[in-house]
């Protein structure tokens, strides 16, 4: 599988993000937690919005650990968006095509899990893609497939609806190929404006999600803390495993959940899949 997170608030610098914490997203890529796989060392990729009127994007297939231009531009770059992703491969070659987040104009996705048995179910899924999307898809992964799904079915209108239907007609091509439990998710989607994460699973077993508590409340709580003193009120932040042990900083996102993270707010909306 993979790890994950989506920072939203205030511009800080990739590696504080990356490198600085205790548990960062490089040292997950050796040392995950709570992930299936201990290392994520398949690529890794990191999204962020700046001055153009797109996401910048940033793959390599070096892992994250390894790799000294991710070292060099974390150390330059600051953004007050951002979406990291390390990658464990379920399958598919390791290639720059394939390493998250995976961009269509203004939006970011990236995805930790997997379509099970993807080469079975893949022409059934590939042709419910707008025929006027499909030449955009370069890689070969199913969360790029995933993401084309989303797109065809209104994400850039309505994230929640479109992500729903998206696993819907998954679990429906799947189910009708004999597989029990299709699809293992926790997805995250922005616009650069809102961020969108998605905790489910057929089987009801999703893997790990967490969003963090409110800044204001943890900087009474850890004065001393350099780290709070940094970040603004409004910083958010969606990721696969807590990035230290601070103590109440974290709260695990329950399963079948969208979080809808907006400005300094966030909400928590029950998820399922929309049915044909």
């Amino acid at each position: 599988m993979c790890r994950w997170l989506a920072y939203s608030g205030s511009p800080v610098r990739l590696d504080e993000l990356l490198y600085k914490p205790a548990n960062s997203l490089v040292m997950q890529s050796k040392h995950a937690r709570l992930g299936v796989e201990t290392t994520n060392g398949d690529g890794f990729g990191v999204g962020w919005y700046g001055t153009a009127p797109y996401p910048g994007v940033f793959h390599s297939t070096e892992p994250a650990w390894h790799d000294r231009n991710l070292r060099e531009l974390a150390s330059q770059a600051s953004a007050g968006r951002v979406f990291a992703h390390i990658r464990a491969t379920t399958g598919s070659a390791v290639q720059q095509t394939n390493c998250h987040p995976f961009r269509h104009g203004r939006w970011l996705w990236m995805h930790n899990g997997l379509i099970t048995d993807f080469p079975t179910v893949k022409r059934d899924l590939a042709m419910a893609v707008d025929p006027e999307l499909f030449p955009e898809i370069e890689g070969s992964t199913d969360s790029e497939m995933f993401f084309f799904l989303a797109l065809t079915f209104g994400l850039e209108m309505d994230p929640q609806a479109a992500v729903a239907a998206a696993v819907g007609l998954i679990e429906d091509v799947g189910r009708r190929h004999g597989i029990e439990f299709p699809l293992q998710m926790t997805v995250a989607t922005t616009d650069g404006d809102t961020t969108w994460a998605f905790r489910y699973s057929s089987e009801g077993r999703s893997r790990s999600l967490f969003h963090n508590t409110d800044v204001a409340t943890l900087r009474a709580q850890y004065p001393d803390n350099p780290m709070l003193q940094k970040l603004s009120d409004n910083a958010r932040m969606v990721l696969s495993e807590p990035l230290g042990d601070l103590r109440g900083a974290w709260h695990e996102v329950p399963d079948a959940t969208c979080v809808v993270v907006h400005g300094g707010g966030e909400d928590l909306f029950p998820f399922s899949p929309a049915t044909a």
